[in-house]
């Protein structure tokens, strides 16, 4: 089946000499693999891979067969030229971080217009802010109402939050229990908006913990997570 959908890149990696694989997250299919062959070998190809970088907004065109692992690229062009993201120390190893992030917990899924969208709407966020250093913690957190993992928020108002059962606490129940600044960022990232980042102000061993915090909160909601590859080299930077 021939087709044509927006896509997301989430991974690339060299196969043999001159071939590429790339793993995208689709509007229409959801998660899709390309095997590009000979794309590393001629001149042509190797402008091509440019489009491929980690998070890239593009729109494909391909020949989609259910049975297939690696799916046939036809056509591929930008669909957002990014300014600052691929450019800019600081947002680059951020996008390096989420782009790991994805593949793991999007392994399984299938198309999600809504996650898409989501996806689309921030990412042009952080090409355009003028502060991402906190961009990813609000992120990961929001991520959650498109995986099913979403905090029960009923009583929000409580002084602890339950990781383990995803519900606030009055009082502490388990090792899980978190209270402090992790609970304070926590509560203001699932209800901030992408355009007031700034009002998270948090020193670097805060933000630390709280990426901390989430990903626990990620390995013990999705029985797959694992612990990103690039979080060593990500928390250099950040730190």
């Amino acid at each position: 089946m021939f087709y044509s959908s927006s896509a997301i890149v989430l991974s690339k990696l060299k196969y043999r000499d001159n071939d590429l694989i790339v793993s995208c997250y689709t509007k229409e299919f959801g998660i899709v693999s390309f095997l590009l062959r000979g794309v590393l070998k001629s001149r042509k190809g190797k402008a091509r891979v440019a489009y491929f970088q980690l998070l890239s907004q593009i729109q494909i065109e391909a020949d989609f067969k259910q049975n297939r692992s690696l799916q046939t690229l036809k056509d591929v062009k930008i669909n957002v030229l990014y300014a600052t993201l691929h450019t800019q120390v600081i947002k680059s190893t951020i996008v390096m971080f989420l782009a790991d992030v994805l593949a793991i917990v999007l392994k399984e899924e299938e198309a999600d217009t809504e996650l898409f969208e989501f996806l689309e709407s921030t990412l042009l966020v952080l090409d355009e802010t003028s502060d991402p250093a906190n961009f990813h913690l609000v992120f990961l957190a929001q991520l959650t109402r498109f995986l099913g993992i979403s905090p029960d928020t009923t009583h929000s108002n409580y002084n602890y939050f339950n990781l383990s059962t995803g519900q606030f606490e009055k009082q502490s129940t388990s090792i899980y229990s978190i209270t402090g600044d992790n609970l304070k960022y926590f509560k203001i990232s699932l209800g901030i908006l992408f355009d007031d980042l700034e009002a998270m102000k948090m020193n670097s061993k805060q933000r630390q913990s709280f990426l901390d915090m989430l990903l626990l909160y990620y390995e013990l909601h999705l029985g797959h997570f694992r612990e990103p590859k690039s979080l060593a080299i990500f928390s250099q930077v950040f730190n």
